[in-house]
């Protein structure tokens, strides 16, 4: 592997088709997006459900959340993909991988939106209660928009993993980046150093931005939460 790292020419080759390797690493992309987006509509719902004062949706809720993180992700993208079809459903490979990301990290998301709905004072919602808010019209004008700001961190972590996890798209096929350099590598000539080495490269510039924003934000949150204390002593006093 190290020595087809350093062989010049299996640079060069792998230059050539760069125009290939763009194409499915804006595949990539438009996979995280689309998968991102079912996966915080999924964490939402399933998170309020988890968070209900009625028994049946929270029992909902976690069965989803026990099974699809207690499954491998493979296994999920298998069973649909190869599956479904005998039920007489069968989807595209990216359909099919969009789906399984999404589907997948919405059971983490849930958890983290019940865990920082939570984390709200529970005088917020008796103050809604008492002034005749729904439990719908509670969470979404008060609590959810103070959620966001505690959850915003956790958030984008999970983020960084659902883009990771679309690499499972190259085992059905999906034409991410994972697939086409893995197919080059293959029926090239077997530069699989040069090959996992830039897709990794493209996998690190999509990734670091957002662990690295989210590692600042959550440490700026920190300092906040130590220096009101202080502020609120000082006043005092």
């Amino acid at each position: 592997m190290i020595e087809q790292i350093l062989t010049p020419w299996r640079w060069q080759t792998l230059l050539t088709q760069w125009p290939t390797l763009l194409r499915a690493f804006l595949t990539t992309l438009e996979a995280s997006v689309l998968a991102l987006l079912l996966a915080l509509a999924l964490g939402v719902i399933f998170g309020l459900m988890s968070t209900s004062h009625h028994r049946l949706p929270r029992v909902v809720a976690r069965i989803y959340v026990e099974f699809f993180q207690n499954t491998p992700l493979m296994i999920q993208l298998f069973f649909v993909f190869f599956a479904l079809p005998y039920a007489g459903v069968s989807l595209p490979s990216f359909a099919c991988g969009v789906l399984c990301v999404g589907v997948y990290t919405g059971a983490y998301i849930s958890e983290v939106v019940r865990a920082g709905i939570q984390s709200i004072p529970l005088g917020q919602f008796e103050a809604a209660h008492s002034q005749g808010f729904t439990y719908l019209q509670t969470m979404l004008l008060i609590i959810l928009p103070q959620t966001v700001r505690i959850i915003l961190p956790p958030l984008v972590n999970q983020c960084v993993n659902l883009i990771k996890n679309t690499s499972v798209l190259a085992m059905i096929a999906g034409g991410d980046l994972m697939y086409v350099a893995n197919n080059w590598a293959t029926n090239g000539n077997a530069s699989y150093g040069p090959a996992y080495l830039i897709s990794g490269v493209l996998y690190f510039l999509l990734c670091f931005p957002l662990s690295t924003w989210a590692r600042r934000y959550e440490e700026k949150l920190k300092r906040q939460d130590t220096q009101r204390p202080a502020a609120g002593k000082e006043a005092a006093a």
